[in-house]
C-alpha cells in the first residue's frame, strides 16, 4: 500500500510492525509540529474524538486481484507476483493494465450501503482513494483522461460515474467527515515517469535538478488535480497524501530503508498545496505521511499499533482483510479480532482507519456485512467508552485497557482475553488511575448491579451470571 518494505510475503508486503515503526520512522514526537492555525487545532482535537474510520482502496486494479498499483513499479516486481497472463514482458503488463480502464464497470456500486453497514459499526470518518500510485483518477479531473469519468470507461455512462462525488456526498450526509486520499507520485505521468528513460523504481526516473521544466510541469499537474479535489468536491476534512518518497531531499531519514532509495529531490512545493487547500477548506487536516513537518497534522503507522500511547495526534491504518485491495477470497479479520484492535488503539489515545476494499462489481465481500454487523452489536453497548475518550494512565496492565472521558469523570476498563471465543471471568482485579474516587460502576451491556470493593487504588468486581452475554470484551463504566 504505501510505505513498502521488501518481502516475499504477497499481500502483507506492507506490514510494518510497531518496532520497525518507531525504530526506522522519523521521531513521531520530536519531529511533529502542531499546527498554528487554531481551526486545524480544533479539527484535529474534534478528529481524535471520532476513533474509529473507513479506508477504501479502489481502483482498476481491482479487476486482477492485485495488490493496488504496486505491480508497475520495477522495484516492487518480486512481492507483487505478476502474473504472465497480464502481460509477458513489462512493458506489455503495463500495457494490459493501464487498458483494464477499458473494462472498469463497478455497477453494483450503492455508497448508501456501505454507508448504512460502516455508520452502524461505529465508524465516524472515511479517506477514499481518489487516486492511487497508477495515477488513475477515482474523480472527474481535467488534468487527464487516465480516469473513471472518462468515455474510454465504461462506467462513465453511469449516472454514479464519479464515485468520489458519490461516497463523499453519501458519507457525508450520514454524518461522517470526508477524507480524500491522493498519491503524490503518479506513475501513469509522463512528467513523472518519463517515456524518455524506463522507470527503475518508485521514484522519479529523472533528476528533476537536470530537467526543472519536466518537473514543473508535473508539480503544475499534482496542484492542479489537488485544487480540483479540495474545489469541486464539497466539505473535505482530512487531505491524506500518499507516496512519502515524494519529499524535499533534506527530509530524507538515512535510517529508514525505504527512504534510501531516493537518490533525487522530489520537492513538490507542499507549502503552495496546503495553503490553496486550506483556502479552499479552512481549517483542513493534511497528512503528508512520513514527512516530518508543518504538514504532516497527524501520524500513520501502517499495519501496526503502537506499544505504548503517543503524545501527537496519530492513526492506524490497518486491513480488514489482509489487502489494502480487493484480492479474491481475503481472509478477513474476526470481529473480535477488529474489536480488540480498537480498543488497544484508543486507549493508548490513537484513531483506527479500518480498510474495506470494494471489488470488480462495486460491492463488498459478503463476509464484510457480516462482521460489520457483529461489530455494531458490541459498539451498540459500548460506545460510551469509546467516542469522545483520551488515554490515561496506566494505559494497559494485563489484559486490562484503560480509557477515559475529556473531562476525566468517567474511567473505562475494557478487558480482552484474546482468546478465539471471549469469555468473561467471575472476577476482576485492576488498578486506577491515581486520586481517582469511585463513586459507581456498571458493566455496559449488563442490566444487574455488580459488586466491587476497594483497596487503594486497587478493585475488585464480581461479574454476575448474566456475563455469559458479553461477547468480545468487558467494559466497565466507573464515574467519580
Amino acid at each position: 500500500m504505501f510505505i513498502r518494505l521488501k518481502t516475499k510475503t504477497v499481500f502483507l508486503s506492507a506490514f510494518i510492525t510497531s518496532s520497525v515503526f518507531f525504530s526506522q520512522a522519523h521521531n513521531v514526537s520530536e519531529g511533529y509540529q502542531k499546527p498554528d492555525d487554531p481551526l486545524v487545532v480544533q479539527n484535529l482535537e474534534n478528529w481524535q474524538d471520532l476513533k474509529f474510520g473507513l479506508f477504501m482502496h479502489w481502483g482498476t486494479y481491482s479487476q486482477w486481484g492485485i495488490v493496488e498499483s504496486w505491480s508497475l513499479c520495477p522495484e516492487d516486481e518480486s512481492w507483487t507476483q505478476r502474473k504472465p497472463e497480464h502481460g509477458k514482458s513489462y512493458y506489455e503488463y503495463v500495457k494490459n493494465y493501464e487498458n483494464l480502464q477499458t473494462t472498469f464497470n463497478p455497477t453494483q456500486f450503492n455508497p448508501q450501503k456501505w454507508a448504512d453497514a460502516v455508520k452502524k459499526a461505529g465508524m465516524r470518518y472515511v479517506v477514499f482513494t481518489t487516486k492511487h500510485h497508477d495515477g488513475f483518477a477515482m474523480f472527474d479531473t481535467q488534468q487527464s483522461d487516465y480516469k473513471i469519468t472518462s468515455p474510454k470507461t465504461p462506467f462513465s455512462k453511469n449516472p454514479k460515474a464519479d464515485v468520489t462525488r458519490e461516497i463523499f456526498n453519501t458519507f457525508r450526509k450520514e454524518g461522517f467527515k470526508i477524507g480524500a486520499y491522493f498519491s503524490k507520485p503518479d506513475w501513469h505521468s509522463d512528467d513523472y515517469w518519463w517515456s524518455y528513460f524506463p522507470p527503475k523504481d518508485r521514484n522519479v526516473n529523472y533528476d528533476p535538478k537536470k530537467y526543472p521544466e519536466k518537473w514543473n510541469s508535473f508539480k503544475n499537474f499534482t496542484f492542479n488535480q489537488l485544487n480540483e479535489i479540495t474545489s469541486n468536491y464539497g466539505k473535505i476534512d482530512i487531505l491524506w497524501l500518499d507516496g512519502g518518497w515524494v519529499r524535499p531531499f533534506y527530509t530524507i531519514d538515512p535510517n529508514v530503508e525505504w527512504q534510501r532509495t531516493i537518490k533525487v529531490e522530489q520537492d513538490i512545493d507542499m507549502d503552495k498545496i496546503g495553503t490553496m487547500a486550506r483556502k479552499n477548506q479552512p481549517g483542513i487536516i493534511i497528512v503528508d505521511r512520513t514527512v516530518p513537518g508543518k504538514w504532516e497534522n497527524y501520524v500513520t503507522p501502517e499495519q501496526a499499533v503502537p506499544e505504548k500511547p503517543l503524545p501527537i495526534p496519530w492513526e492506524s491504518c490497518i486491513t480488514m482483510g489482509d489487502s489494502f485491495s480487493y484480492v479474491p477470497n481475503d481472509k478477513y479479520k474476526s470481529s473480535q479480532k477488529i474489536i480488540e484492535t480498537l480498543v488497544k488503539i484508543i486507549s493508548r489515545g490513537g484513531n483506527y482507519l479500518m480498510n474495506i476494499a470494494p471489488g470488480p462489481n462495486g460491492d463488498y465481500d459478503p463476509v464484510v456485512y457480516e462482521r460489520l454487523k457483529e461489530i455494531s452489536s458490541w459498539m451498540e453497548k459500548n460506545q460510551s467508552a469509546v467516542f469522545a475518550t483520551r488515554s490515561v494512565a496506566p494505559y494497559h496492565e494485563g489484559n486490562v485497557y484503560y480509557t477515559q472521558s475529556k473531562d476525566g469523570r468517567t474511567i473505562n476498563i475494557f478487558h480482552l482475553d484474546e482468546k478465539t471465543n471471549y469469555e468473561a471471568p467471575s472476577t476482576l482485579n485492576f488498578t486506577i488511575p491515581e486520586n481517582f474516587k469511585p463513586k459507581s460502576m456498571k458493566v455496559l451491556g449488563l442490566k444487574n448491579k455488580i459488586q466491587w470493593k476497594q483497596s487503594g487504588n486497587v478493585i475488585k468486581v464480581d461479574l454476575p451470571e448474566e456475563r455469559t452475554q458479553l461477547k468480545y470484551s468487558t467494559v466497565i463504566q466507573i464515574t467519580q
